[in-house]
């Protein structure tokens, strides 16, 4: 099955777009190819495009007749993808397109992230953009650029580059939701230089390989319980430290946004612990097994020796890297106190590095509350300082104040329960959605967002239901159609 196929499904002008876009390269922060993608797509369509100072893309199309009255509307989606694949699977996200399939409700990509977040978005937008049938207000499409690695686009938009009265953020993952309410976020990143010293000759070099986990975002997904593969290696590490250990390497994750599922260390161990590691291996593997074979059945876990390595950590700097990275907060830090069911704070490992003495270790804290967004990333910084590292925040990013009596809210809702009999999920969600940044640029802009069922976002898991994807059409051009008037 190829990418022509995606094509015939239905609605068929979002599905042509999202296969025209998936043909296009679109890395976060290398989205020069996308960029012109989008571009050229506008000047195709002879509308006024516009590009700002940091990428990203302004498209502007007038009211269609009768509806030069009504309130102007912004459609945004980012233009970003996050890049995960499976490790067996050979392809370079800067140079090729995605390679999609279908089974049953399902598109999905071959190995890869599909890049529905939010490449549906952008499809729907382009679909408004190119159709000559749909009713809408005036519309201002704006593109952004990297949301997934920073919200950059977000945060250097120009404050008089809009002039819409409402935003309708097109990047929430599950269609009966419509969200007035996003986290904040900001960066932890902690980096060391550690001497390395000589391994003892009377010892052995093992490596221990952690994969099979689901992974998943490390917002939409942080409350689900899933394994992060950073910690889960580090308890075996910090088990192993009564062995007197000394640590090589250590390579874990990738992505701040992606809860991480696969990790590997490399460490020496003396001759006469080697007995006592085995058994010590065995006996976590099993629990931890156990404790994830509900949510993450396909973990393995392998330990084996190789050939000795000469330099590494010595044994009281393994146990201070060791033991800062088994005390940081990781997952789920705080519930919100006001709204059931939210997750107010979080913390995702996302990054853990050790080569020939250099550490790093990259996570992303999110709050929809600033002080408690604070709190979990100074109590990161104290862990991680503990371990002699040096830690900086940076990026931080506001999160999204809900608006319970939003006027298009308010319109939103009620065009859902009259097509389809029964109320949305108003909800406030633990991602960092743009809505946030834009807002405070832009505070008299009335906004939610909304979007189709997407599952395993930033993972290769990722797939889009191909009848949310339809109900989040009509849903839309109802909404469109039915813009009040100024």
């Amino acid at each position: 099955m190829n990418n022509n196929t995606i094509k015939k499904l239905k609605p068929e002008s979002i599905w042509n777009h999202f296969a025209d876009l998936n043909s296009v390269p679109r890395p976060s922060k290398k989205e020069e190819k996308v960029i012109k993608f989008i571009k050229d797509f506008g000047a195709s369509l002879h509308l006024e495009t516009i590009e700002d100072i940091c990428g990203n893309v302004v498209i502007k199309k007038p009211a269609t007749p009768g509806y030069e009255n009504r309130k102007k509307v912004v459609l945004q989606s980012h233009l970003d993808m996050v890049c995960q694949k499976n490790n067996d699977v050979d392809f370079d996200f800067e140079t090729q397109g995605i390679q999609m399939t279908y089974e049953g409700d399902w598109v999905h990509a071959l190995g890869t992230t599909l890049g529905a977040d939010n490449g549906i978005g952008v499809a729907a937008i382009m679909s408004v953009l190119s159709s000559k049938d749909i009713e809408h207000p005036a519309i201002e499409a704006l593109f952004t650029i990297d949301e997934e690695t920073g919200l950059t686009g977000a945060l250097e938009l120009s404050k008089d580059i809009l002039s819409g009265d409402i935003l309708l953020n097109l990047d929430t993952e599950e269609d009966d939701e419509i969200d007035i309410g996003c986290a904040g976020g900001i960066d932890v990143t902690a980096k060391a230089n550690y001497e390395e010293k000589e391994i003892n000759k009377n010892s052995k070099t093992y490596q221990i390989n952690l994969s099979g986990l689901h992974g998943g975002h490390s917002g939409m997904e942080i409350h689900k319980g899933l394994g992060n593969s950073n910690k889960l290696l580090n308890r075996f590490l910090y088990d192993f430290l009564k062995f007197n250990i000394q640590l090589i390497s250590v390579d874990g994750g990738g992505l701040r946004n992606a809860i991480p599922r696969e990790a590997s260390a490399i460490f020496s161990i003396s001759s006469e612990f080697e007995s006592k590691l085995q058994e010590q291996f065995n006996h976590l593997y099993s629990e931890i097994k156990s404790e994830f074979s509900s949510i993450d059945s396909n973990l393995t876990i392998h330990l084996s020796q190789i050939d000795h390595v000469e330099k590494g950590l010595s044994i009281e700097d393994s146990k201070k890297f060791i033991s800062s990275l088994q005390a940081a907060p990781n997952g789920v830090f705080r519930m919100s106190p006001d709204i059931e069911g939210l997750v107010e704070a979080s913390n995702n490992i996302a990054r853990v590095k050790l080569e020939k003495g250099k550490a790093e270790i990259q996570c992303l804290t999110r709050s929809s509350v600033e002080s408690s967004k604070m709190w979990v990333a100074t109590s990161l910084e104290a862990a991680l300082q503990l371990g002699g590292m040096k830690v900086e925040l940076t990026g931080s990013y506001p999160g999204w104040k809900p608006n319970p009596s939003s006027e298009i809210l308010k319109l939103a809702e009620s065009i859902y329960e009259k097509k389809y009999g029964e109320k949305p999920s108003v909800q406030a969600c633990h991602a960092g959605l743009e809505c946030g940044i834009i807002g405070e640029k832009y505070p008299s802009m009335d906004m939610i967002s909304f979007g189709p069922t997407i599952k395993g976002a930033h993972s290769p898991k990722e797939r889009v239901s191909i009848s949310s994807v339809q109900k989040f059409w009509d849903f839309l051009l109802e909404i469109l159609k039915n813009i009040t008037v100024k």
